[in-house]
């Protein structure tokens, strides 16, 4: 089959490009998109949350243009990109008779449609499952130690995308077992595991800070059918939308004719059944499917090409749900065409609002990466996010941000005060005051740990090691220690303050560069059962860090 696009096809792709494009110019970035521009004014080989594709993507677009349009343009070419790899994956040469309903059929997905222009860590997630799929079709054709390079680069950039990339290569893998005895397949996973290297060390340079995250210091909440279970199965529909009916049906009516349908059959039940299981544990948001939507639209699509009586349903669906997508993109634009705001409405108002108070002065805002982030964007001055025991840890909390507003005079949001010297509505509509502190001063990278994995509540004297790696002596009265109490769910349910004597002798506060230990006494907790604890320190007044990771209370 011939591998030339067909000038149908390059047509409604170039309308699509433009459209993306238009659209990233026009709409405000969303909190998400802010805060991956924050990582990618300083480019690294890992960042709290994500691998770093998305700041790359990001880095790459501002060499081009600024604005909105300088954090999305290379979203806008992967995502034309990911439409042409499909086009490719698609075997039926009855395909280019109906061109028009590959496209309207792909600008039916809700979130395809979002991640056409957004910058998030899904977009490369999607473009590079398209690639490997390709990739590993070829792979499959022709073992070679070429087709084996080309495969182990595109599934590292399947990992740098995104952790849950790995759904995708496992799934794969188990649909075709045999490729533990191929000697070219093992050659892919060592080339991806060299090009991986790097972001590898990362995690262990940093404590693997993003796998414990994920995994065990991320809070979650009782189990609850309709939030967690039921809320699952609705993602599952909402990412098809009313298109949903063919493309399941399409998966449960195929029938694998060689190794590569098989791979697309298994994938998508693989990443289906792992987050429903995981639906009984925490709560699952639509995008972490997202990458079934590859291998279902390429089943759906053959589906299409294949039974006349469903492809004019399908493609009259298509349109109405192409309708109402482009309606909701025209309201991210221009709010009043919906009567609900977003995230995409109000962003330079409100940070334009506030930078006219604080002029030059770096603000900080508490418990906010989100706003911390999208105040640096539109204002183009120093921001940061001081995160507390309330809260939880992101990127603020590792690199060196904080020490670019030390000692400074700032602007202090918080919304823990009650009084300040001007006030303004966030965006989520709360007050919140505004201090100027002459001489902000913090140590939210001091870390309390202890030499075992739980501990015990009874126990009436024990050791806590602190470690500071700052380059200044931490004098004793500038600091209050407090232990915060979790349920079994990582919830912060109460604080409290610990006393303690240090176990050395010598210059009074917490050596630069050293780890002091200190005897203390843990106070009874205000609440019933306790599950878990953390150490948090409180400095200068300001609500108590989280100094800690979360601890196993043994009682």
């Amino acid at each position: 089959m011939s591998n030339r696009l067909p000038k149908t096809f390059l047509l409604f792709l170039g309308i699509f490009l433009v459209m993306n494009l238009v659209q990233s110019f026009f709409t405000e970035i969303i909190y998400d998109e802010a805060y991956y521009w924050y990582y990618a004014q300083q480019l690294n080989w890992g960042y709290f949350d994500h691998p770093p594709m998305v700041a790359l993507m990001i880095w790459s677009s501002g060499l081009f243009f600024d604005g909105e349009l300088g954090v999305r343009f290379i979203s806008c070419l992967m995502s034309t990109g990911t439409l042409v790899i499909l086009w490719q994956l698609i075997d039926d040469e009855r395909k280019k008779k109906f061109v028009p309903h590959f496209f309207v059929l792909a600008l039916a997905m809700a979130l395809f449609n979002a991640y056409g222009f957004l910058t998030l860590p899904d977009t490369p997630l999607l473009f590079f499952t398209a690639f490997f799929l390709w990739a590993y079709r070829r792979f499959l054709h022709t073992p070679s130690l070429l087709n084996a390079l080309v495969l182990g680069v595109i599934m590292a950039c399947l990992m740098y995308s995104k952790y849950h990339a790995v759904l995708v290569i496992v799934f794969v893998l188990l649909s075709n077992l045999s490729l533990v005895k191929n000697k070219y397949a093992w050659a892919a996973v060592i080339v991806s595991l060299l090009c991986y290297a790097p972001h590898l060390m990362w995690l262990f340079e940093h404590d693997f800070v993003s796998v414990n995250y994920h995994i065990s210091e991320r809070p979650n909440h009782p189990y609850s059918f309709g939030e967690f279970t039921l809320g699952y199965l609705l993602n599952l529909i909402v990412n098809f939308g009313l298109l949903f009916p063919w493309f399941y049906w399409a998966l449960f009516k195929s029938k694998p004719k060689n190794k590569f349908e098989k791979a697309l059959v298994y994938l998508t039940y693989g990443v289906i059944l792992f987050f429903f299981m995981s639906s009984f544990a925490k709560r699952t948001q639509a995008q972490w499917v997202i990458v079934i939507c590859i291998p279902m639209f390429i089943l759906a699509y053959n589906h299409l090409l294949q039974h006349e009586h469903h492809r004019k349903w399908m493609y009259r669906i298509a349109l109405i749900s192409f309708v109402i997508l482009l309606y909701a993109r025209l309201w991210l634009v221009f709010q009043p065409l919906l009567p609900k705001v977003f995230e995409t409405h109000g962003n330079k108002k409100w940070v334009t609002e506030l930078q006219e108070f604080l002029g030059d002065t770096p603000a900080v805002f508490e418990n906010s990466y989100r706003e911390a982030s999208m105040y640096a964007f539109y204002s183009g001055q120093q921001s940061f996010s001081l995160n507390n025991a309330h809260y939880r840890r992101n990127q603020y909390s590792i690199d060196g941000s904080e020490a670019q507003v030390q000692h400074q005079k700032v602007g202090y949001l918080s919304k823990y005060v009650k009084s300040g010297d001007f006030e303004y509505l966030n965006p989520g509509g709360d007050k919140v005051f505004v201090n100027y502190m002459d001489n902000f001063e913090s140590f939210r990278k001091l870390q309390c740990f202890i030499d075992n994995e739980t501990i015990d509540l009874n126990k009436k004297e024990q050791l806590l090691k602190i470690y500071n790696p700052y380059n200044e002596t931490i004098q004793l009265e500038k600091i209050e220690f407090q232990v915060s109490y979790l349920n079994a769910y990582k919830q912060l349910k109460a604080q409290q303050p610990i006393s303690y004597t240090l176990l050395e002798n010598g210059e009074p506060g917490f050596k630069a560069r050293d780890t002091t230990i200190i005897r203390f006494t843990l106070p009874k907790p205000k609440m019933e059962h306790p599950t878990y604890l953390r150490f948090s320190i409180k400095e200068n007044g300001l609500q108590p860090a989280i100094n800690s990771h979360s601890i196993k209370i043994t009682q």
